[in-house]
């Protein structure tokens, strides 16, 4: 899988989350510790997301 299509595939599932965060607050029955869960989840795929976007972003080396 290529750095871009893995970049993506991250964002995707992070926008999943978001969305999955939102459904269950509306959830008057929803799980506080899932909920929780969840935004811990998308924080970590944030930090990787970000931690990707900088390695994209480095020169390239060259061996002299």
């Amino acid at each position: 899988m290529s750095m871009h299509s893995h970049l993506a595939e991250l964002e995707r599932r992070h926008k999943a989350l978001d969305k999955e965060i939102e459904s269950e607050k509306l959830n008057l029955a929803a799980d506080d510790l899932h909920i929780v869960e969840l935004k811990r989840k998308k924080l970590l795929l944030k930090d990787q997301i970000e931690k990707l976007r900088m390695r994209s972003d480095e020169p390239e080396r060259t061996l002299h």
